[in-house]
């Protein structure tokens, strides 16, 4: 007989409009990772938000140790030794890592908080697991990268043996990816048993033991990871080839530039250097120009900047000819700038607006969505079935649905669709496929390339480095703020960009300045 730890037998969770898993079934045997693979919206997050009681299911069974169990809600879980990363962070934004790490598990000294032994713990754990985080920091000031650290650190605290992982790759560095991948490994020498949820094949394929598939809410089979290629995983999880290198021809850019930046200066806090430093650089109609990087070398300052999210302190910016260096975001979209921003829910989505709602944010004050001062609902709704159709955004009732229960791809392919459903002149992609399947990336990855090909400027930050080197016309390196690098990506490598991202190789002025 199987030793599983876990057992899901024919689970079955209905939302309005939609079933999200249908009599899917599930075995965790003790100290395997066990990877659970599907398209946007195939029902992953539920499965697993069912298992750790964010959800209740409507059918099915769950055991524990052969024995039938009854989970109401993550307390009962964490009383079961289950514990879960979430793809959408559970943090409490005005407190601190420490704070968030021990909520709901606080240690007391005579009816007082006791952080001592806690703070001991959080820092032997965060350098046993290469998890470095400072305790006083509070959520609302670190990196998203810091708070998926916050997520895992919270889990181990726990000290729980069945750990959930909800894309928790989605936000981390090439680097990063590595080491956790190395902690999964060693947690499962020590007994702990692992579900992971990814669309990332590679990582499957270096991880897991086994894994299970499923399409629109069901179960398609479970699979041995080392008797299985990528291809026939990727073919049972969307129900077709997927291209997984990008056939394209090569750019033709204008002479002239859409976004010419110089000398832009931006992010400087008190008794800190500048978290961008005098970059120049121009992104040409009709090429997709990559800005790559380890996470925190000031590529979101850049964005927020030529976007107008944070003021320049120096430099100037340029788009179709037109200085926007202190324009206003409304001002710079009108222009035809468009943005998919890092973090969808900070500044993507309004979540609690409805799919419609968030699809006009960057039109509803232009005709036809407003006459004489009224809002139009009829074409509010129109134009979102349009995006969703074309940008295959699913959701349980169409254009009426709250952000909040869709899918983390369905969201990120609802900003896509908004974005560049407005047919921009200059679109700024920061990790437009974090989070998407491979049939979805491989979609977007072809929208983006039409839209160069369309004499469109794309200006795309990415930390992974296969999109980096399969999408890009042109790759610029950040380090420390600065840009150390501008490769043609036809002749750059994966080993000499990873040079340029350390900080161990840089481009001399001169070759910087004749290239812009």
């Amino acid at each position: 007989m199987e030793d599983y730890v876990i057992e899901l037998e024919g689970i079955t969770k209905d939302f309005p409009g939609i079933r999200a898993n249908d009599n899917v079934s599930l075995t965790l045997r003790r100290g395997e990772i066990h990877a659970l693979l599907g398209e946007n919206g195939a029902g992953k997050s539920t499965l697993m938000s069912v298992l750790f009681g964010l959800y209740q299911p409507d059918g099915g069974t769950i055991k524990k140790n052969g024995n039938p169990v009854k989970i109401n809600n993550p307390g009962d879980a964490n009383e079961l030794g289950i514990g879960m990363v979430h793809q959408h962070f559970k943090l409490v934004h005005n407190f601190t890592v420490l704070e968030n790490i021990c909520l709901g598990v606080e240690t007391t000294k005579r009816g007082l908080l006791s952080m001592d032994d806690a703070r001991k713990k959080i820092v032997r754990q965060s350098e046993a697991y290469g998890l470095a985080v400072d305790p006083d920091k509070l959520i609302s000031d670190i990196t998203v990268g810091m708070q998926q650290r916050v997520e895992i650190l919270k889990m181990l605290y726990r000290e729980n043996e069945i750990l959930i992982f909800d894309e928790p790759t989605a936000v981390l560095t090439p680097q990063e990816i590595m080491e956790l991948m190395h902690i999964m490994k060693n947690l499962t020498a020590e007994g702990k048993s692992i579900l992971f949820i990814t669309h990332k094949l590679a990582e499957i394929k270096q991880v897991a033991d086994r894994c299970t598939v499923l399409r629109k809410g069901k179960y398609i089979g479970t699979v041995n990871v080392a008797e299985t290629s990528m291809e026939q995983m990727s073919e049972m999880m969307v129900g077709r080839k997927v291209e997984f290198t990008l056939d394209k021809n090569a750019a033709k850019p204008s002479r002239e530039s859409a976004l010419s930046v110089r000398g832009l200066t931006a992010g400087t806090k008190r008794g800190h250097k500048p978290k961008v430093k005098d970059v120049s650089f121009d992104v040409r109609r009709g090429e997709i120009v990559c800005v790559a990087g380890i996470d925190g070398n000031g590529q979101t300052e850049l964005v927020y900047a030529l976007t107008g999210l944070l003021p320049l302190e120096h430099g100037a910016v340029t788009m179709n000819g037109k200085d926007i260096s202190r324009a206003n975001v409304r001002a710079r979209n009108a222009l035809g700038l468009s943005h998919i921003p890092e973090d969808r829910h900070k500044h993507g989505l309004v979540l609690d607006y409805t799919l419609e709602d968030n699809m006009a944010l960057k039109s509803y004050w232009r005709h036809p969505f407003q006459r004489r001062g009224f809002l139009s609902r009829t074409v509010f709704r129109g134009h979102a079935d349009r995006l969703c159709r074309d940008f295959d955004v699913r959701s349980g009732q169409g254009g009426r649905t709250i952000a909040r229960s869709l899918s983390g791809g369905n969201q990120q392919k609802a900003i896509i669709a908004r974005e560049m459903g407005e047919e921009p002149s200059v679109l700024i992609a920061v990790q437009p496929t974090r989070g998407l399947d491979v049939g979805a990336i491989e979609y977007i990855h072809h929208r983006i390339l039409d839209a160069r090909d369309a004499g469109r400027a794309v200006l795309l930050v990415s930390l992974e480095l296969d999109e980096v080197l399969n999408l890009s016309d042109r790759i610029l390196v950040m380090y420390e703020g600065e840009i150390v690098a501008d490769l043609q990506a036809k002749d750059a490598t994966a080993q000499e960009l990873g040079l340029y991202m350390a900080g161990s190789k840089r481009m001399n002025n001169e070759k910087l300045t004749m290239k812009n």
